[in-house]
């Protein structure tokens, strides 16, 4: 399962941001009855597998998604979805297949350019195999391979295509620099407070944002504006 933000808009701004969202999936796994194999948390996304019990695909997602949201926009003074309305789904049939989404799933940092191994990376289910959180449940992995194995195997380079989020191809900015350039132009740390910013001084930033090679899709996704708003400033 993917969770995306709306627009691509970031989801976690903070660690903290990162840790609430750990702490409601986990508060859930008794209430819905489902078991959680692997997770990524990314900056705009999130990837899970999981494997349902009690209760269904949509009404775990709509628990989780109002819990965390009403947190995230307490805390950020915002209002609205902070989440795309429906997440992407497919089914896992076999082992051989189960072993490959887990380790798609901890080797999307790596393939993101945000860390070299699995191991780095601390907002993945990856360390949970090691030293136990209770929020994974490792036996199913852990019957197919020794945790020696296991290493081995997540953090072998690969060319694993599952479930993918389609993005800007071949960006000469970076998200993360996109993100930078967002901070240094408008002086705002984060999406919520640029989207706060008068309508003039908004757009400004924006224009200035795409003159210096961030795409229409990377400045929708970080300042969390429409990306038919952006797109108006490049007719």
């Amino acid at each position: 399962m993917i969770l995306r933000g709306i627009n691509k808009q970031r989801i976690f701004e903070e660690e903290e941001d990162y840790h609430k969202f750990l702490e409601v999936l986990k508060e859930y796994k008794a209430v819905c009855g489902y078991e959680i194999f692997a997770y990524c948390l990314m900056s705009n996304h999130v990837h899970i597998l999981i494997r349902t019990g009690k209760e269904d695909l949509d009404q775990i997602f709509r628990r989780i998604g109002a819990r965390f949201v009403y947190w995230y926009n307490l805390k950020y003074k915002r209002a609205g979805h902070l989440f795309q309305d429906r997440y992407k789904s497919e089914t896992v049939e076999d082992d051989r297949y189960f072993l490959t989404v887990v380790r798609y799933i901890h080797q999307n940092p790596v393939k993101a350019d945000l860390c070299k191994t699995p191991t780095e990376y601390p907002y993945s289910s990856y360390a949970s195999y090691f030293d136990d959180s209770g929020l994974i449940d490792s036996e199913p992995v852990m019957s197919l391979l020794g945790k020696e194995e296991f290493e081995r195997f997540c953090c072998t380079p690969n060319a694993d295509r599952c479930l993918e989020i389609s993005d800007d191809a071949k960006r000469g900015v970076t998200d993360e620099q996109a993100e930078k350039l967002m901070r240094q132009i408008s002086r705002c740390g984060n999406a919520t407070e640029f989207q706060k910013l008068p309508v003039r001084e908004r757009d400004t930033a924006l224009r200035k944002l795409l003159d210096v090679g961030v795409s229409i899709r990377q400045a929708s996704r970080i300042t969390g504006v429409s990306f038919g708003i952006v797109r108006k400033f490049t007719e």
